[in-house]
């Protein structure tokens, strides 16, 4: 135990106690809001559209961005396509742009990345794909219910392909 005037260290704290000023130094990440950013309906062959008895080929398109808007705030942004065509022609596209504000403070870099890129967007996921399913509705289709997603496992996927292609560039570079 430290007598008054002594010179307290790092390592004389325990890991549970406050820093000496008081400042908190634990981590914290949180959801601080999620918006539609931009919305998309394209509903190109309607009323024709209604009619044909084809089944439609649904594509699903994403792409996941993020960037830091300060010091402890980041930005998400998940962008999902729907594009509904049959044989005749596009019956519907859908565009989402869907952000989320991501506080994080005392996060290293190696956590920040898998938070912002993998565990954000499962978070916010179950909201967009809502917004897709009722825009889809309101165009006048059923529903379009979207899978969940296993983002950190394509955020896995993705941090693999890219350390191969990283070490094939290197030993190319060597060759």
């Amino acid at each position: 135990m430290a007598e008054e005037g002594d010179i307290i260290t790092p390592l004389d704290l325990d890991a549970n106690s406050p820093a000496p000023n008081g400042e908190d130094t634990s981590p914290a990440i949180g959801l601080i809001s999620q918006y539609i950013k931009d919305l998309s309906v394209e509903n190109p062959n309607a009323p024709d559209s209604y009619a044909w008895t084809d089944a439609p080929e649904v594509s699903i398109d994403f792409n996941i961005g993020a960037r830091p808007l300060g010091p402890d705030i980041h930005e998400i942004e998940m962008k999902i396509t729907a594009t509904s065509k049959s044989p005749q022609g596009t019956m519907y596209v859908v565009e989402l742009l869907y952000g989320a504000l991501i506080g994080m403070r005392n996060v290293t870099d190696e956590q920040a990345h898998p938070f912002l890129f993998a565990e954000g967007p499962r978070l916010v996921f179950p909201f967009a794909r809502r917004i897709i399913s009722d825009a889809v509705r309101d165009a006048g289709y059923p529903p379009l219910l979207l899978e969940p997603i296993d983002f950190n496992g394509l955020y896995l996927q993705q941090l693999q392909a890219r350390q191969a292609e990283e070490l094939a560039a290197g030993t190319a570079g060597q060759a």
